[in-house]
């Protein structure tokens, strides 16, 4: 599990940290985030084009962020995360520095110490700030957790042999292990 540091802090500790430190601030508290494993970073690029490749076939508006890429939830200087991939359709939420507001989808992946982060800190922060889709990608499982915030809410798990749609789209489905084939 990422450490978590007991202080109250806020986006200008984040600021001042030496070049290439990341962590991720929720709620005022600093979480150590641990370099990414081989197999982790070939998911994320291999989602990130997928998506990418997907909105500009179909000309959609929306951009794909892989990380690190700074996302300011809330309207105060408290939190500050790193999703793995975001997905913005709101163009007027991007600035400089990142994103202020929330993705329309988060995609995390997994890693041995980011469970707690990802299945329960995150999985409550990004539904309750507005987060319209939230899939957690676990590889030591195989297994790919969806989350639609909107409407009736739902949750469904996938295994990466199996076809994911995706909820923000009407016509995208992902299938993780076609994805990953080398």
């Amino acid at each position: 599990m990422p450490l978590l540091r007991d202080d109250n802090y806020t986006t200008d500790y984040i600021y001042s940290l030496p070049e290439g430190k990341r962590v991720e601030l929720i709620d005022g508290q600093i979480y150590d985030m641990a370099p990414p494993a081989r197999l982790h970073q070939k998911i994320l690029m291999e989602l990130s084009a997928n998506i990418r490749d997907y909105i500009k076939q179909k000309g959609g508006s929306c951009e794909v962020y892989p990380a690190p890429f700074a996302v300011f939830l809330n309207q105060n200087n408290k939190t500050y995360v790193e999703p793995d991939i975001s997905v913005i359709c709101d163009k007027s939420k991007l600035d400089d520095r990142g994103c202020n507001g929330a993705p329309d989808w988060i995609i995390e992946i997994v890693s041995p110490g980011s469970t707690r982060m990802d299945y329960s800190i995150k999985l409550f922060k990004y539904r309750t700030s507005g987060v319209r889709e939230y899939w957690i990608v676990n590889p030591m499982k195989k297994t790919i957790q969806t989350y639609s915030f909107e409407g009736d809410e739902d949750s469904n798990q996938f295994f990466f042999d199996e076809n994911v749609k995706v909820g923000i789209y009407e016509d995208f489905e992902i299938n993780l292990a076609d994805l990953l084939k080398e």
